[in-house]
């Protein structure tokens, strides 16, 4: 495992916001075989780049190399104000809070820097955790609308997206982003994406996974799997790691992984 520095937004990140923000520590988990695939991994809310990895190094994949940035710390109206690592502000850990647009953009263009380096013959994806699956999500909003919420054209493109335990921001106006286009009915009809949430999640409630489920596939997302789990709180399990891991088998065209 590699240990990167903390950053300030650069790149497409100082074109898509006004705000100066710190990154933490970014965590690199570098492919054992060959290197066929990149995906970055969002922490969730108060959470960093560390844990994650430490999780995604044990998985069977030897042929994907993992990104896990560490998230600004900035103050978060869900949390009274208080400060710790997180995405974007978030009042509410569902669709119907208002949207940070411009964290969101920001959070989205550091993401899309990290994996501009990588090279063209790399699969790209990106994946999260809670507030991070959020992040994972609006990157393919931005990914089949051909831009950020700003305007700015989005500039990678992804080959799966993955989400535990979090929602869909922007989702009213999704639908209409898709329909804009014919590349982009094609992006959305093609983009692998993989939702997974715990029945028993009482910090970003079921229903919220299932309602971003719900507006994915009517946005017409057509390549799309939700999984849910009985008694699964907000954290995951072996048996969605599991599952986890022979969809990306699947869906990214891996070579032979180690048994899980």
């Amino acid at each position: 495992m590699n240990y990167g520095s903390s950053s300030r937004s650069s790149g497409f990140g100082n074109r898509t916001s006004r705000r100066s923000v710190e990154y933490g520590r970014t965590y690199v988990v570098k492919p054992k075989g060959r290197h066929q695939a990149t995906i970055v991994w969002l922490h969730g809310l108060g959470d960093n780049g560390a844990s994650w990895s430490q999780i995604l190094e044990t998985l069977p994949h030897p042929n994907i190399k993992w990104i896990c940035p560490t998230a600004p710390t900035r103050p978060v109206a869900s949390f009274g104000g208080f400060s710790c690592t997180a995405w974007f502000d978030a009042g509410d850990f569902s669709e119907e809070g208002p949207d940070d647009i411009e964290g969101m953009d920001a959070s989205a263009a550091h993401v899309a820097n990290l994996l501009s380096t990588e090279p063209a013959n790399i699969k790209l994806g990106i994946g999260g955790f809670s507030m991070g699956a959020a992040i994972a999500l609006y990157s393919a909003t931005c990914y089949i609308h051909g831009k950020f919420g700003n305007g700015i054209p989005y500039p990678i493109n992804l080959s799966v997206i993955i989400g535990f335990s979090g929602w869909l921001p922007c989702y009213r106006s999704l639908k209409s982003k898709v329909e804009v286009s014919h590349d982009a009915i094609r992006r959305a009809a093609a983009l692998p994406v993989l939702l997974c949430h715990g029945r028993g999640d009482d910090v970003v409630m079921y229903e919220q996974g299932e309602k971003s489920a719900e507006v994915l596939r009517s946005a017409g997302f057509q390549n799309f799997s939700f999984k849910t789990y009985n008694g699964l709180g907000h954290y995951t399990s072996p048996e969605e790691m599991d599952d986890f891991c022979k969809w990306l088998r699947m869906k990214m065209g891996l070579d032979g992984s180690r048994s899980y």
